[in-house]
């Protein structure tokens, strides 16, 4: 089992996009057994709170639920718990390295890493720009969660 956690700022607009992209490709590409998945912020400034309603609209307009989700702060024993620490910018892939203990390090690295069809290495924060940023981020989060999902299922 590869625990993969993603992380922005305040676990509203990008990391739970990318978590529940992650969800839906695996549920769909039957992935269940092998990848679990969940998303934090860098900060707790919406902590209990649910997704952005912008971010929820585009990401329905596509299929995914993400109502269900509700917002959190990256805490120290996740860097024990998941194998896969993904931030969505270096901003927050710097706050992570200084929190991270040595040993965990490895775990840490940019999402878009895993991207197949994009030239950005960051997901923006579409927070506050228009509906298209939103839309933005839904087609990055796709493009890297494929990705990622079949670097997990060729290593395991």
């Amino acid at each position: 089992m590869t625990r993969v956690l993603f992380v922005c700022t305040g676990n509203i607009c990008r990391s739970p996009t990318a978590e529940g992209v992650a969800r839906h490709f695996i549920d769909v590409g039957g992935f269940g057994p092998l990848i679990e998945v969940d998303s934090a912020g860098t900060n707790g400034y919406h902590a209990g709170e649910a997704p952005d309603p912008r971010t929820q609209k585009a990401a329905l307009k596509r299929g995914y639920d993400l109502s269900k989700l509700r917002a959190r702060k990256l805490e120290q024993l996740d860097f024990q718990r998941f194998d896969l620490l993904l931030a969505m910018d270096r901003g927050h892939l710097d706050i992570m390295r200084r929190a991270c203990p040595e040993p965990y390090r490895e775990r840490l690295g940019l999402f878009m890493r895993y991207a197949r069809n994009s030239e950005f290495d960051e997901v923006p924060d579409p927070y506050y720009g228009g509906p298209m940023g939103f839309d933005a981020v839904l087609d990055m989060c796709e493009d890297a969660v494929q990705g990622l999902l079949e670097t997990i299922a060729r290593r395991d």
